[in-house]
Parts: structure tokens; C-alpha cells; sequence
């Protein structure tokens, strides 16, 4: 096992390949004037800038943008300047996988934060055993931590917890007939198992299981045939742009049922995509768009609040679950990094992830264990509406 030399040797050897000045406080011989070393911590990330999950990348990286500077400025982690290296996968598994082996190889990152995606950070995982490298994922689906792995962490609520809420939630209401529309990914037929295994627990039926590529335009047909199989609500597990197209198709359809949807739409692009048709959608996720439900004056109040309050500054929109995704996922990573004494291994980075307890984050409080590397519970995640062109707290 490598020490944290190696994520410095890297660092430093590409900022010298590329004629670019080191960061403030870096000096190349590894000591400053008072002798105490300061080569920069390196973490990397690969989040989906492009393609079908951009709308979930763009904001994690903004997140990550914006912390790490402000970490920077207070003075680093322990003295060192943090560097973190975010690449592209393009919203595509081969791209998270080359990104990875990117990082590792030719960086010398002791953590990788990322995928954004659920089948991106399922595909990294060969990569991340072979370099043993922490990850602390940013995909939802359940898979990423039941198929349990000691190096690899997640930040999101997974479809085990989300998927109950919402099938409860469908029972409260009174329906009892499904028609189901999923995207097909990783995440997408994450939620489209568990709801199939779980859904006569709740008096429920699913009358109809239908599922759309994230590069689709039209989904009349798929809700044509749920309107034809008699479902009294319609159940979205997606994530994707084209998620705003299905609000729109049922009303062209004169569908008039609810849209219930999961975590994955809970942002502003689904919003500004649907339009008119999306008032009245209902999502589940976390607390950072409502930070009262949080419990005014509580920890994670007062870091939500702060976080949000810093982001709408920034880039003049508030951030939504997906930012709070990558600023938990960062800052596991970093509040680990404060734990440890110099000359690390990522051995003992990802065993320090790993006795995380009560951190206060933007999408709940995490507790990790040896046998448990999600750490969320249902707690963290409320019921939200659209009204009026915005988020806001389903009654």
C-alpha cells in the first residue's frame, strides 16, 4: 500500500507537465519555511458533466467547486491545500471506468468521490479494489452498498428506503392500481425491482411496467398502455432529463391521475422541463430544499442553511439534493483527512471513513460501520409538491 506520497508525486508531476503554477501554500520539496510539509492533499471525482445525467453533475461539481475553495482559503486540511481533480464520464459507464483508472494511475488521488450515476459507480469498482482507493459514491441505487464492498461508501438515500415511503404514501391516497414508468439504467431498474418485490405488501398492484431510454423524446407510447392496463396513479423511478417529458405526454393523453416520482426528479431541471404540466408532481428527497425540516438552530440546520446560503451567492440558484450529495461526499472524505496523522496510507483513509459517526451533512446525519456504508435512514427524507414553479412541502 502506497503512502499519501504517491497522490503527491502525481499532482505535482502533472502541474509541472502542464507549465501551470501549484497551488498557494504548496511548495515542491514538500516543506514550507518553517520545515513542516505541505504538499497538497489529491482527491478525485468523476461526476456526469455530459450526456443523460448532466443535470445532476453540473450541480455536484458546483459544490465541490465552491467547498473546496472555501476550505482552501480557511487553510487547507491540517495545514495542506486540498486539490481535487474532477473528470467527465460523460454520464457513461466505459468513460467512469477510464476516468477512475485516470485518476489513479496517472494522479496519484488517495479517495475518488463519484460516479454521479448508479451503473458508473457500479462499473468503477474494479478499478477502486485493484488500486484499494476509497470511493465514496454519489449513485443512489441500493446495489451500490448491499453488494457490500469495505472501500466503497455512498452519500444518497438508496431505493430501500425511498421505495416504502412512496408505497405507503400511494396506500395512504387511496390508490391501489400502479402503472410504472422507469428509466433504463442502473438507477431506473433499481427502483423498478424493489417496487415489483414490494408493492402487494401494500394492498398494492402493478398493472403495468413500462421503461424509457434516457435519450428519448416521446413516452405517449409507454403511457398509453398504462392508461389501458386501468392504473389510478402513475409511479416515475427516474432521474434523467427526459423525465420532464413524461408530465407533459399525460396531459396530452388527457391522463388525469397523479405523478408520483422518486428522489431522482426532486431538482429544477425537472421543473423548467415540464413546465405547467409538472404542477402537482410529487417527489421524495431530502430536507436541503425545505432546511426548516432540518429543526431550526439543530447542527444540520445550521450547516444546510449555510451551504445553501453560500451556493445561491455563488451561482445564483439554490442548490438542490444532488449538490448536497457531492458537499456530504467531499466532506466525509475531508473531515477523515482531518483525522489523520501525516504519512497516511488510503488504507487508513478508507478505515477512518469508515468511524463516521453523527456527521451532520446536507442529506442527513451518517453514522457508518463496519457492515454499513450508507448510514441514512428514512428520517432524512420528506414529501414534496410542486406549486407555483417550485418545490415546496406536500401537505
Amino acid at each position: 500500500m502506497e503512502t499519501l506520497k504517491r497522490g503527491t508525486r502525481g499532482a505535482l508531476a502533472l502541474a509541472l507537465a502542464l507549465g501551470i503554477m501549484l497551488p498557494s501554500g504548496c511548495a515542491s520539496d514538500g516543506a514550507g519555511d518553517d520545515g513542516a510539509a505541505t504538499e497538497p492533499y489529491v482527491v478525485g471525482a468523476v461526476l456526469s458533466l455530459t450526456g443523460a445525467q448532466s443535470g445532476l453533475g453540473g450541480p455536484e461539481k458546483n459544490a465541490i467547486d465552491m467547498e473546496v475553495a472555501r476550505i482552501n482559503e480557511e487553510g487547507g486540511i491540517n495545514g495542506h491545500e486540498l486539490v481535487v481533480i474532477i473528470e467527465d464520464d460523460a454520464s457513461d459507464v466505459d468513460q467512469a471506468i477510464a476516468r477512475t483508472t485516470k485518476l489513479i494511475e496517472q494522479d496519484g488521488v488517495v479517495a475518488i468521490i463519484g460516479s454521479t450515476g448508479t451503473g458508473q459507480s457500479m462499473a468503477m469498482r474494479d478499478v477502486i479494489n485493484e488500486a484499494q482507493v476509497p470511493q465514496v459514491a454519489l449513485g443512489s441505487g441500493s446495489i451500490i452498498t448491499a453488494e457490500f464492498d469495505p472501500l466503497v461508501f455512498q452519500t444518497p438515500w438508496t431505493a430501500d428506503l425511498i421505495v416504502p415511503l412512496a408505497l405507503e404514501y400511494l396506500k395512504a391516497e387511496g390508490h391501489t392500481k400502479i402503472g410504472l414508468i422507469t428509466e433504463d439504467t442502473g438507477f431506473g431498474k433499481d427502483g423498478q425491482a424493489l417496487v415489483n418485490e414490494t408493492a402487494a405488501d401494500y394492498g398494492l398492484e402493478v398493472v403495468s411496467d413500462q421503461v424509457f431510454k434516457p435519450a428519448d423524446t416521446d413516452m405517449t407510447g409507454q403511457l398509453t398502455v398504462i392508461k389501458g392496463a386501468g392504473a389510478d396513479v402513475v409511479l416515475m423511478w427516474s432521474s434523467v432529463a427526459a423525465s420532464s417529458i413524461v408530465p407533459k405526454n399525460l396531459e396530452q393523453l388527457n391522463l388525469d391521475i397523479p405523478l408520483v416520482c422518486s428522489h431522482g426528479i426532486a431538482k429544477q431541471e425537472f421543473i423548467d422541463g415540464a413546465g405547467a404540466a409538472g404542477e402537482g408532481v410529487v417527489a421524495f428527497a431530502g430536507k436541503v430544499l425545505a432546511p426548516e425540516t432540518y429543526g431550526v438552530g439543530s447542527e444540520s440546520y445550521e450547516a444546510a442553511t449555510g451551504f445553501v446560503e453560500r451556493y445561491t451567492a455563488e451561482y445564483g440558484v439554490a442548490p438542490d439534493h444532488f449538490a448536497g450529495h457531492a458537499y456530504d461526499g467531499l466532506y466525509l472524505v475531508v473531515e477523515a483527512l482531518k483525522r489523520l496523522d501525516e504519512g497516511f496510507t488510503s488504507a487508513d483513509l478508507r478505515d477512518e471513513i469508515e468511524k463516521t459517526s453523527g456527521f451532520a451533512g446536507i442529506g442527513g446525519v451518517f453514522t457508518f460501520s463496519a457492515t454499513d456504508h450508507n448510514g441514512m435512514t428514512a428520517d432524512d427524507i420528506v414529501i414534496y409538491r410542486i406549486e407555483d414553479g417550485r418545490w415546496a412541502l406536500a401537505e
